[in-house]
């Protein structure tokens, strides 16, 4: 029962904290301003990790690879305590691998979240403050969908097919997650 519980908090933990990292990462990607609350609170949580990190590992391409490797470095750690607190010894290899495949599996977890609250946004205060970072943050997934999913009735179904395919795409992640565990 112990083991369960601290397996649990030490789940929590490390997710949430990954979960901040990877938004960080995604807001950088996507180019949403860090000037609202939420972007705001982001840069408080997770700068004193990310700073450091940006001194020894430089971006790419415009990508925010310092916070994408602490990321991925948190969840294999995370994984890593989890799998000695029930005795195991996983390898290095399998760590790396289910890390990264959680990565991926957060990732679209951040997305499903932004279509849902950005829909419920737009239906329900379009000129909410925080409207515009979660239109930023779906847009560029939504736009080559409405070339083809055209409105019906003034009815956007793009952030429906959206989730079909998103959720499609998590079952395939479940399968790589599941072949990652095997290593």
């Amino acid at each position: 029962m112990l083991a369960q519980v601290a397996i649990f908090l030490v789940d929590t933990v490390a997710a949430f904290f990954v979960f901040l990292l990877l938004a960080r990462f995604h807001f950088h990607w996507l180019r949403v301003p860090f000037r609202n609350p939420l972007g705001e609170f982001l840069l408080a949580t997770t700068s004193w990790c990310v700073m450091p990190a940006r001194r020894v590992i430089p971006g790419l391409a415009g990508l925010d690879l310092s916070t994408l490797l602490l990321a991925w470095a948190l969840q294999a750690l995370g994984l890593w305590i989890q799998a000695a607190i029930v005795g195991a010894e996983p390898g290095v290899a399998a760590l790396a691998a289910l890390a990264a495949v959680d990565l991926l599996r957060y990732s679209l977890y951040i997305l499903v979240f932004a279509i849902i609250v950005q829909v419920v946004f737009s239906w329900l205060n379009p000129y909410a403050p925080f409207a515009p970072m979660f239109d930023m943050v779906t847009r560029p997934f939504l736009r080559p969908l409405r070339r083809f999913v055209p409105p019906i009735g003034s009815i956007d179904l793009t952030p429906l097919v959206l989730l079909v395919i998103v959720q499609v795409l998590l079952i395939l992640v479940g399968h790589l997650r599941a072949a990652a565990v095997a290593l």
